[in-house]
């Protein structure tokens, strides 16, 4: 074989190869834009979360800079969305108090929640002999001699979209329920039964995607 002929059936073969990489190329640009108006029509919203109620075992000071909190938690989310499901990888829920974390995070098992679907959780968020600040320790004071403590119950976490058979990357996700616990009495120790106290919420909660 010539030299002439080898170089033009290397020639076809680099054609070749560009007609197939320009197809490729195309065709992933097609897909990509299908999917990108399909999400821009659909146009996902946020999911929405309630704290329905909040039982206290424990809240109690053991000394000035030690905090111990014991709650059972009940939280409802809601995917408003007609067309877009939610799957739930990680959620870990925590109390706070004057922007300091007081209880450890608890997460949620993974979970997935279909269109105009619900999902309650009802976890248990505890901090044992937690070291708070000074400054947070005599504003909890304050508070619990006026009767009423107000905390937030954050979680953070991650979600991903489900449009049909295509799923998304993961996003990150952060929701923020006021609690408002009301001891009705002034008192600097707040230690309870097994049972608990029970405080009915019915709050909405703030959400970040």
């Amino acid at each position: 074989m010539s030299e002439k002929d080898c170089g033009h059936q290397s020639d076809v073969k680099r054609k070749r190869i560009r007609r197939f990489l320009s197809g490729l190329l195309i065709f992933l640009f097609i897909v990509l834009l299908a999917v990108l108006i399909t999400w821009a029509i659909l146009q996902p919203t946020k999911p929405q979360f309630i704290i329905q109620d909040a039982t206290v075992f424990a809240f109690n000071l053991s000394a000035a800079n030690l905090l111990t909190a014991v709650f059972q938690i009940t939280v409802k989310s809601r995917n408003n969305n007609n067309n877009i499901a939610i799957y739930y990888d990680t959620l870990d829920a925590y109390a706070v108090y004057r922007d300091q974390q007081i209880t450890l995070p608890t997460s949620f098992p993974p979970t997935f929640e279909d269109t105009n679907q619900q999902n309650i959780w009802s976890p248990f968020i505890y901090g044992y002999d937690v070291p708070i600040s000074p400054y947070v320790g005599a504003s909890l004071g304050q508070d619990r001699s006026n009767g009423e403590v107000t905390l937030m119950i954050r979680m953070d976490g991650r979600l991903r979209w489900k449009v049909g058979s295509f799923v998304t990357g993961p996003y990150r996700i952060h929701v923020y329920c006021p609690a408002c616990i009301t001891f009705g009495t002034a008192s600097t120790d707040f230690l309870v039964a097994n049972n608990g106290v029970k405080y009915q919420l019915g709050g909405g909660c703030g959400v970040s995607v």
